[in-house]
C-alpha cells in the first residue's frame, strides 16, 4: 500500500514540518524542494522519506537549521563557503550560486563548501548552473559508509558526482550518480517498502552479502575499485581542499564527534568562453538526438542521462507522488509532534 499526495502539497507540508524544526521559511521552501524533486523524478531514496532523521539531527544539533554560512575566501575562481552545519540543500544552493556569480566574472566558478549537512540529491544543485546555461558539476563528501576492494568494514564513503549540461531544444543533460553500488537511500527506502534489495548492494557486519536492507551494515562500491578510488578523490577534492578531513579521522578514531560530518563542492563551467554557447547547445542537441536514435536492443529509444528522471517527473506532476506506507506513517508522526496538518492524500 501507499498514500498519493500532489506535488505541491508535498513540498508545502515538507516546508511546514522544516520551518517550525526551526528553518527560516525562505530555508525550508528551499530543502523541502530539492527533496520534492527528488521524488518528482522517481529518486525517492533521497525524497521525503530523509525528514524524520533530518529532525532527529536537528535535535541532536548535529544539522544547524539558523547557520551562519559566509564565504571565508576567494582567490580568482576558487572559494570556500563556511556553511556552519546548514542544511545540505540550503548549503549547496548557496554554494553553486557563489560559482555561478565567479563563472559569469571570470567564465569558471570553483568554491567547496566546509562543513555541510546530508545533500540529498545533487543532481539539483548542478541543474541550477545548467538552466542558466553554465555547465554544472557537484560533489559531497562524508565519512565511511562504503567498503575498499578487501576492507571488513566501511573505508569510503558513497560521495555522489552529478555532471549537467546545458541543451539548446531539449533539457539538459544530467549524470547523477554514487560511487556505490547504490545510494544508502535506496536501502532505506526497502526497508520502508518491506522488499529485499539486490544482491551486490551491500554487507552485513560479518562482511556477508545480504538481500535484507535492515541487515545492511557497510554498502560496496560501482565497480569495485572504480567507485572506490573516485570516491577517495573527491574526499580529496572537497575534505582536503577545505582543511576538513573527514575519511582519516574516521579511520583514525576521531569520527566526526569531534567537528563537522559533510563538505561540498561546486563548479560552473561558462562554456561560452571557448565560443558560441548556442552553437554548443546545438551540438548537445545534435548528439542527443544521435545517441537516441542509435539501434536499440530492446523496445524504444535509448535513454540519456536524465531522460529516465524527466519522464518519471512528468508522470508525477500530473498524477502526484506515491510514498510507501512506512515512509508516510514516520512523515505523519513526525508532523504530529510539531504541530503540522496533514496534506489532502488519496489510497494507491
Amino acid at each position: 500500500m501507499s498514500t498519493r499526495i500532489p506535488a505541491e502539497a508535498l513540498r508545502d507540508f515538507a516546508a511546514a514540518i522544516l520551518h517550525v524544526a526551526g528553518t527560516t521559511e525562505a530555508d525550508a521552501r528551499a530543502w523541502a524542494e530539492t527533496l520534492v524533486w527528488a521524488n518528482l523524478r522517481g529518486v525517492d531514496s533521497h525524497g521525503v522519506l530523509r525528514i524524520p532523521r533530518y529532525l532527529e539531527l536537528i535535535g541532536t544539533g548535529a544539522i544547524n537549521p539558523r547557520p551562519a554560512m559566509a564565504m571565508r575566501m576567494q582567490a580568482g575562481a576558487i572559494g570556500l563557503l563556511e556553511a556552519d552545519q546548514a542544511p545540505g540543500p540550503v548549503a549547496m544552493n548557496r554554494t553553486m550560486d557563489e560559482a555561478i556569480g565567479i563563472a559569469r566574472r571570470l567564465h569558471l566558478g570553483w568554491v567547496v563548501a566546509r562543513d555541510i549537512t546530508h545533500a540529498g540529491a545533487v543532481g539539483h544543485f548542478a541543474l541550477r548552473a545548467a538552466e542558466q546555461g553554465l555547465v554544472g558539476l557537484v560533489m559531497t563528501a562524508s565519512g565511511p559508509l562504503m567498503a575498499w576492494p578487501g576492507s571488513a568494514g566501511a573505508v569510503v564513503s558513497t560521495n555522489p558526482l552529478a555532471i549537467a549540461i546545458p541543451a539548446g531544444q531539449r533539457p539538459p543533460l544530467l549524470l547523477d550518480m554514487s560511487t556505490a553500488a547504490v545510494a544508502l537511500g535506496k536501502v532505506m527506502a526497502a526497508k520502508d517498502a518491506g522488499t529485499p534489495i539486490p544482491e551486490g548492494w551491500g554487507v552485513d557486519a560479518a562482511g556477508r552479502p545480504t538481500t535484507d536492507p535492515a541487515a545492511v551494515a557497510t554498502l560496496l562500491p560501482m565497480a569495485g575499485p572504480k567507485g572506490a578510488g573516485l570516491s577517495l578523490m573527491i574526499e580529496c577534492l572537497t575534505s582536503l581542499a577545505a582543511g576538513n578531513p573527514l575519511i582519516s579521522l574516521a579511520l583514525r578514531g576521531a569520527g566526526a564527534k569531534e567537528g563537522p560530518r559533510m563538505n561540498g563542492l561546486a563548479i560552473a563551467l561558462d562554456i561560452a568562453a571557448f565560443g558560441d554557447a548556442g552553437s554548443f547547445a546545438g551540438e548537445v542537441d545534435a548528439l542527443a538526438t544521435a545517441l537516441a536514435a542509435a539501434p536499440a536492443s530492446g523496445e524504444g529509444p535509448l535513454l540519456l542521462p536524465g531522460d529516465r528522471g524527466g519522464r518519471v517527473m512528468a508522470r508525477r506532476l500530473a498524477e502526484g507522488i506515491s510514498l510507501p506506507d512506512g515512509t508516510w506513517k514516520r512523515l505523519a508522526a513526525s508532523a504530529a509532534g510539531l504541530g503540522v496538518a496533514l496534506p489532502p492524500v488519496q489510497a494507491g
